[in-house]
């Protein structure tokens, strides 16, 4: 498993969450941005919409790991997940588990590994 992923089970096939620059990108342009996806996910108009955006958001980060697999095996290509599959496969339940793992996906893609370096007199600060 790619060390960014989180995996998540739908219909008892496990899928790969995977935040990539194509996700972000799709993410930006329907929210503006991923520091607003949080906000817009909390002020939903509606349940019906909130389940819509849970589900998008599943659909658009397990399909990135289906899109690295199908880009490195030429004439081996997976089918990609669609919405209406996650909404068949899946229980509200489901859903409510799966914010977790969009969670910590989002969490694994913007992670910064940030190294603090010893000042040159050997005194931090």
């Amino acid at each position: 498993m790619d060390e960014r992923a989180v995996s998540i089970n739908i219909g008892g096939k496990d899928y790969e969450l995977i935040l990539t620059t194509k996700a972000t990108k799709a993410i930006a342009g329907r929210y503006g941005g991923l520091e607003n996806l949080g906000e817009k996910l909390m002020k939903s108009e509606n349940f019906e919409q909130a389940l819509d955006e849970v589900v998008w958001l599943i659909v658009t980060l397990a399909n990135q790991a289906i899109l690295i697999f199908n880009l490195r095996n030429k004439g081996n290509e997976k089918q990609l997940l669609t919405e209406e599959e996650v909404e068949l496969l899946t229980t509200p339940t489901d859903l409510a588990t799966f914010k977790d793992a969009i969670t910590q996906c989002l969490f694994k893609g913007t992670r910064r590994n940030v190294e603090s370096e010893e000042s040159k007199n050997g005194v931090d600060g």
